[in-house]
């Protein structure tokens, strides 16, 4: 018994975390440690993690009926940002310190407000994320990354030095390298590890300090090569992933038993999150800056491009041809949260580039709930019985 406890530790303790996400940062929290609840990919947790304060990302849960928020924000409103106030109004993020919202889209940017009215912490900031790709872009994000420095100082009491920060982007860096290479454990056929089970390990991941999770993914890592993870089989089609916020592993595990292979993705708590890593810079916050403004691809930043449409696309969207190729993809899925703007609008575009390279694509608006999962596996079987 012994035996097989120590054989599974990474992945089970993936799934633990992944199911309960404020356990370890209540134990941490209970032993004195700062805990700060963030939303989105903008905010840089290499700040946090130089001042010893521990980064969790804020999530919701699809699993949870939201009850106590409607009543706060608009049901036309975004169901992940309702769904992570309603969390927030019921107590399950009382144990964090503060937070940090950036304005990556209206409803994060208005949910600040509100969220800091209803459930104020001792350090809540909104940063200011511009929308646009220019040179005064950067030095505005810059200017406003030096704002969030000054003002963990003055919360944490502790000076935030340049060789503090540059201590936790190595660490940092470190864990986005572990992460890339779990997900390249998934171009094999059929893949060393589900889609599902990444999810897990990748949530896992946020609510835990950086220290922590490079062990954590190492372990899994080790796991997974050595053949100890579920077994996967090689199913009819390879699946990308497309979307904004999929963070329960059930989603995922829906698709997956429709008969697919989740096998690369581009999502806010996925991919998107970790890509691309901090380059070294003479001052730590160019590379900050040039890092989290100009390297996130969300649909919220407008990337100008010359040229005709097409030279637009390939501009925006060549990052999916290249995960495509690489992870030999056959199809496309676009997973939509109801009523997010951003994503909506730019979901046409990135259906027809990939239409036009050859994948069958399926567009998908959903709810983020499990509780309206029928109608979400229906299209799914339709599209595959097309596809197959």
């Amino acid at each position: 018994m012994r035996a097989k406890a120590e054989k599974s530790t990474g992945l089970a303790r993936a799934f633990e975390l992944h199911q309960n996400r404020s356990e370890r940062a209540k134990e941490l929290h209970s032993e004195g440690r700062k805990i700060i609840g963030y939303m989105c990919c903008f905010p840089p947790a290499e700040m946090f993690t130089a001042l010893d304060i521990v980064p969790l990302r804020i999530f919701g849960d699809a699993a949870e009926p939201i009850t106590q928020a409607d009543a706060h924000l608009e049901t036309i409103m975004c169901p992940f940002v309702r769904s992570c106030f309603d969390l927030a109004l019921k107590g399950r993020y009382d144990f964090l310190d503060g937070v940090v919202f950036p304005h990556s889209c209206d409803s994060v940017e208005k949910a600040y407000d509100i969220w800091r009215y209803y459930r104020p912490g001792n350090f809540d900031h909104l940063l200011n994320v511009p929308h646009m790709l220019k040179p005064e872009s950067f030095k505005f994000f810059k200017k406003e990354l030096q704002r969030f420095r000054s003002a963990l100082e003055e919360y944490s009491a502790t000076k935030l030095t340049d060789d503090r920060l540059r201590q936790a982007i190595e660490a940092h860096n470190k864990n986005r390298a572990l992460l890339r290479q779990l997900y390249n454990l998934r171009k094999p056929a059929p893949p060393l590890i589900s889609g599902a089970e990444t999810m897990r390990v990748v949530v896992a991941n946020m609510v835990i300090p950086v220290e922590e999770g490079n062990a954590l993914l190492a372990q899994v890592i080790a796991e997974v090569e050595n053949g100890r993870g579920a077994r996967t089989e090689r199913k009819p089609s390879r699946v990308l992933l497309y979307g904004a916020e999929v963070d329960d592993a059930a989603l995922i595990e829906l698709v997956e038993d429709c008969g697919v292979n989740v096998v690369i993705d581009d999502l806010c708590v996925g991919s998107r999150h970790f890509w691309h890593d901090v380059e070294p810079t003479s001052d730590p916050l160019d590379g900050l800056a040039n890092r989290y403004l100009g390297k996130i691809p969300c649909p919220r930043t407008y990337r100008e491009s010359p040229g005709d449409h097409h030279a637009d696309l390939e501009n925006r969207f060549g990052y999916l041809k290249e995960f495509a190729q690489q992870w030999d993809v056959s199809a496309a899925i676009l997973y939509i949260i109801r009523y997010c703007d951003t994503f909506e609008l730019d979901a046409p575009d990135v259906r027809d580039y990939l239409g036009e390279l050859g994948y069958p694509v399926l567009h998908l608006e959903h709810d983020y709930s499990l509780s309206t999962t029928g109608q979400f596996r229906t299209r799914l079987e339709a599209f595959l019985e097309m596809i197959e």
